[in-house]
């Protein structure tokens, strides 16, 4: 039996969040895929992004592409925020699984029922955490499952913290960095966090529009702690730094016999050390490392950016339709994200820590 072919379209907004992070470019050289449309409401980015995906045609409303064309994936690609709900119920009523930009939406209400609908219609949707589809992540876990670090003691993430540090930053940066905390600790159960702004506790007139159709942000300083299973304890910070922007953005998984550094990508700077202080120089012990082919070991992989994390989502997400499973991040993951970002408000706000899931499905600021 012939593979199937699967008719694919591209969502994006020519200027309100583009085209994504190569999320419309990613089908191009796809053997079992074929590019059917393009929608974007921007006639000049409509004919560029046509042009771009050697697409066979084009429209100005997604709606009536979802209804003409009858695609079976759709990259709902722009990084804006404030239709990612609209359209990802618009593919699922049309039968159209997807591929979508982080983060998922703007309030757990939103996330709530486009997986109601995703779940009526049997679609399955795979969020853009290329960091979770990186061999070299697999290599961290089984290090991990081999007892390299010992038991998980803590989690230690940091965004950006350029500009957007605070809100912006947990909100764009942030989500890699607690889907990376899931995936090592499994679900958080509690959340107790501190916003300030301007070296004062955040008060509810502090909040702000984000950047990207986010909604509500606030704060330029957050410190969130989460409680995971077995007294795992994670924690997350950001603040609009004046030194060493940047360089503190990623995830150290701290365990009884050592540590492992993860940042961020397709291929992470990843190096794991055999240390219970987590002090290199305290010992003859040195940072090692992580690469797909193992600990220590050149990279057999070429660097392809975002094009190399992306196909990895896609191929896994043909083929969760295929067996009819869920992505390896889904959207359940995606949303999982968002509830971990939203909870630092709503424990800032009611000061005192919450429990996870949280009860309040409205975003704590108010939107």
């Amino acid at each position: 039996m012939a593979a199937k072919t699967y008719r694919v379209a591209v969502i994006g907004r020519t200027g309100k969040g583009n085209y994504g992070h190569g999320l419309d470019t990613v089908w191009l050289g796809m053997d079992n895929v074929e590019i059917v449309a393009v929608a974007d409401e921007n006639e000049v980015g409509r004919a560029a992004a046509t042009k771009r995906l050697k697409a066979k045609t084009s429209y100005a409303d997604y709606k009536e592409m979802l209804q003409k064309e009858k695609p079976n994936i759709v990259s709902v690609a722009d990084r804006f925020l404030d239709m990612h709900h609209d359209m990802v119920i618009a593919c699922a009523e049309a039968g159209a699984s997807m591929f979508i930009e982080k983060p998922l939406c703007r309030t757990l209400q939103e996330a709530d029922e486009m997986i109601a609908a995703c779940e009526k219609h049997h679609v399955k949707v795979a969020i853009a955490h290329q960091t979770r589809y990186s061999p070299r992540i697999k290599v961290a876990k089984d290090l991990i499952a081999e007892g390299k670090i010992g038991d998980i003691i803590e989690l230690r993430g940091r965004g950006k913290e350029d500009t957007r540090g605070g809100g912006q930053d947990m909100m764009v940066l942030g989500t890699h960095i607690f889907d990376l905390m899931r995936l090592f600790a499994g679900d958080p159960r509690w959340c107790f966090s501190r916003i300030w702004q301007e070296g004062k506790k955040a008060m509810a007139g502090d909040a702000k529009p984000g950047g990207e159709g986010m909604g509500l942000i606030q704060g330029d300083r957050i410190f969130a702690e989460y409680g995971f299973d077995n007294g795992v304890v994670g924690t997350f910070g950001t603040h609009k730094a004046k030194d060493g922007i940047g360089s503190r953005f990623g995830l150290h998984i701290m365990g009884s016999k050592g540590i492992i550094h993860l940042t961020t990508g397709s291929l992470p700077p990843a190096y794991f050390l055999a240390e219970p202080s987590w002090m290199p120089g305290k010992s003859k012990a040195v940072w090692q490392e992580i690469t797909s082919a193992g600990l220590g070991n050149p990279e057999p992989l070429k660097d392809t950016g975002m094009l190399l994390g992306n196909r990895l989502i896609v191929n896994d997400l043909i083929e969760s339709i295929e067996k009819d499973r869920q992505p390896k991040g889904s959207i359940y993951d995606g949303r999982a994200s968002l509830e971990m970002i939203l909870a630092a408000y709503e424990s800032h706000k009611v000061d005192r820590p919450v429990d996870l899931p949280l009860k309040n499905r409205k975003h704590p600021l108010g939107v």
